[in-house]
């Protein structure tokens, strides 16, 4: 019998996050479930009747909001950790090119070229790097309360808060378009992504 030559072509695999980047995210992503979760048990009538225990969750919350931005200083001794801050920081003409696509509402992919990372994820990386920085911030103000002035205190009582809110607002929209995006939560759990998606949604990248 000839062999069959109708099989489907192999799926070519590239890497995309190594295992440090990886373990940044997760842990990252974790911490802040935990600081939501509080929060809300912190803030909401029901889940606080619920939960109860309001001293070790105000524990809970103010050590792992402590302990944010561990997991990025720790993923500094990685090269290639580095290299990716190093792209996700520089904002370049095609990313210019892809937010005016965006805006337009210009679904076509030849009209929004990105590199690794395109220019929403640039702008989400930023915007959490400074969110995370100013909540950390604000929760230190309130948690210390002997070292700042009472004027301090109220006003950072008021940013955290609302902050918090947006930050939460904002997590969820960046959790709906993982959801929609199979292939990029593949390369995010397993390292790798295939080919044919790299090509097609980050089209200037080159791995």
């Amino acid at each position: 019998m000839s062999p069959r030559t109708d099989a489907p072509p192999a799926v070519t695999a590239v890497p995309r996050f190594d295992r440090a980047g990886r373990l940044v995210h997760r842990t990252t992503a974790v911490l802040t479930g935990v600081c939501v979760l509080t929060a809300a048990c912190l803030y909401v009538p029901q889940l606080a009747q619920l939960v109860g225990r309001r001293a070790l969750v105000v524990t809970v919350h103010e050590w792992s909001g402590l302990a944010l931005p561990v997991p990025v200083l720790a993923g500094l001794l990685s090269r290639a950790f580095r290299a990716d801050l190093g792209r996700l920081n520089r904002f370049g003409p095609h990313d210019r090119t892809w937010l005016g696509a965006v805006l337009r509402r210009d679904r076509r992919r030849s009209s929004r070229p990105a590199g690794k990372f395109n220019a929403g994820q640039k702008i989400y990386a930023a915007w959490i790097a400074g969110a995370t920085l100013v909540m950390l911030g604000t929760g230190l103000m309130m948690w210390f309360t002997h070292l700042t002035p009472l004027v301090w205190r109220t006003s950072a009582t008021f940013v955290h808060d609302w902050l918090a809110l947006t930050l939460g607002i904002v997590l969820a929209g960046h959790i709906g378009m993982a959801l929609a995006d199979p292939e990029a939560r593949r390369g995010m759990r397993t390292g790798s992504v295939r080919r044919e998606w790299a090509e097609r949604e980050h089209p200037l990248w080159r791995p």
